[in-house]
């Protein structure tokens, strides 16, 4: 998924070719708007604001953590916290 600035012919073609499915709207002033599935979009919103509140912890966005196994348990244990705020 991406944003409408990824609108782009060859952009698009690149995805094709990789077996996914393109879910980057088209720019209003498109020749020929691209169809899309717009249930999918509006989850990239969602996905968006969940890594948006888990960079909140500085801990996870300056990777402090030197092993990635308690680097790992400590985005389990934010993704928790985020998901019951």
């Amino acid at each position: 998924m991406a944003d409408k600035g990824y609108d782009s012919s060859s952009f698009a073609r690149v995805i094709a070719e990789l077996g996914a499915e393109v879910v980057v709207p088209s720019r209003s002033n498109a020749k020929q708007p691209r169809l899309i599935d717009e249930n999918l979009y509006k989850d990239q919103n969602k996905i968006e604001r969940f890594f948006n509140r888990i960079k909140h912890y500085r801990r996870i966005a300056t990777r402090y953590d030197k092993t990635a196994s308690s680097f790992l348990a400590f985005l389990h244990l934010a993704a928790a916290m985020t998901l019951l705020l």
